[in-house]
């Protein structure tokens, strides 16, 4: 199926102009100023794109496609995904990753819900293990599981500077990254390290260490939560500026920022301004994961989930709220997560990519119409795409 998208202003997310993008079938074929049709040829789909925004399909590198929680007992499991929580959400790939209930959130579950949402009509990639240490793998190792698991792109999330995590050290930490980056190589897939960041002042502290007394890069780690609070958050631009890869949470409630987490438009808006590099920065939403509220004492007070609309929604608040420049601030949910995992065929728009677009309204940033893999997902803001039970 051909399917030609006219006079878009495109952002790639380089800001490249009003163009025409010819997809063929799920991958882009041509982008051109004017692109011609044979005369006489029907077996054609246009949308006409005039007026819209036209971005690469967003990629959110850290949901709970399988649900998460359970910090508060059975009843404190979270839900399962959506197909239309992501596509309504702009969202055409996801990397899905188990959290603190690595007993009876397993691998297993993890690879057959990426498959089911992938039979759905978007793209899904998968983290072996959990919090805990030992990583708990689908094949009995980290290396064979990237190595031989299609879905399988990296490990995590592992916690750290967290009560809930296993505490793991220096040596275990270096072992899983070793494993990781070995995997990786001999599969030409990231190999990457998800790292949970909990609100210990240990912070970054651990990873660190492991880089300071082994030959593992910095870049080899891929820490989430960088937001949390104030002391990290500031953390974290340090440890930016050594090199590293920082990635902010975009699921919230009121009562976590009031109490100094920190938002991700303006987080982004700080980390530029303190000399961080854009290409260095991702969002991601945490969806479907528990949002506990513990007390000092570490027990339980609150539970809220977390939301994959939240992704693009901070997105969209670093533009109107922060003056971020659209092709700046789009790139932390397109092609800095694809380059970070690399995903060659994500996170921009260029021939030979995976036809993953979304239009957006030019007024108020609005998403319209949402293409995963060259099939419409979204029109007019309304799924015309539904998950099987949805």
């Amino acid at each position: 199926m051909l399917t030609l998208i006219r006079n878009g202003n495109v952002y790639a997310p380089d800001h490249i102009g009003k163009k025409d993008i010819l997809l063929t079938g799920n991958k882009i074929g041509y982008i051109k100023d004017h692109i011609d049709l044979p005369e006489g040829f029907a077996d054609i789909r246009i949308i006409e794109a005039e007026g819209k925004l036209v971005v690469p399909g967003f990629i959110d590198a850290h949901v709970h496609i399988i649900g998460g929680g359970g910090e508060g007992g059975y009843r404190t499991r979270t839900p399962e995904l959506q197909l239309t929580d992501a596509t309504l959400a702009g969202i055409t790939t996801i990397v899905g990753v188990i959290g603190t209930d690595g007993t009876t959130r397993t691998m297993p579950s993890l690879i057959a819900k990426a498959r089911a949402l992938e039979e759905e009509g978007i793209t899904c990639y998968a983290q072996t293990g959990s919090y805990q240490v030992p990583v708990k793998t689908l094949t009995g190792k980290i290396e064979d599981d990237i190595i031989l698991i299609d879905k399988i792109i990296g490990a995590g999330e592992i916690a750290i500077s967290d009560h809930r995590s296993s505490q793991p050290t220096v040596e275990e930490l270096a072992k899983i990254a070793s494993a990781a980056r070995i995997g990786g190589m001999l599969s030409g897939k990231a190999g990457i390290v998800n790292i949970h960041v909990g609100d210990s002042y240990d912070h970054l502290k651990l990873i660190e260490d492991v880089v300071e007394q082994t030959d593992i890069p910095l870049r080899q780690f891929y820490p989430t939560h960088i937001n949390r609070n104030p002391h990290l958050f500031e953390e974290g631009i340090r440890y930016a500026k050594r090199g590293g890869y920082v990635d902010f949470t975009t699921s919230s409630i009121p009562k976590f920022q009031e109490e100094g987490e920190v938002k991700c438009s303006r987080g982004l808006k700080r980390m530029l301004a303190a000399g961080v590099g854009i290409s260095q920065i991702t969002f991601t939403s945490d969806a479907q994961g528990s949002l506990p509220d513990f007390n000092e004492a570490g027990e339980l007070i609150g539970m809220k989930v977390g939301k994959i609309s939240s992704l693009y929604s901070e997105v969209r608040d670093s533009i109107l709220l922060e003056d971020i420049p659209l092709d700046q601030a789009i790139r932390v949910i397109t092609k800095n997560p694809a380059d970070i995992l690399k995903l060659p065929h994500k996170g921009a728009i260029e021939a030979g990519r995976d036809a993953d677009l979304v239009m957006l309204d030019p007024d108020d940033y609005q998403i319209d119409t949402v293409i995963a893999l060259g099939r419409t997902m979204v029109e007019g803001g309304q799924a015309i795409v539904k998950g099987t039970f949805e």
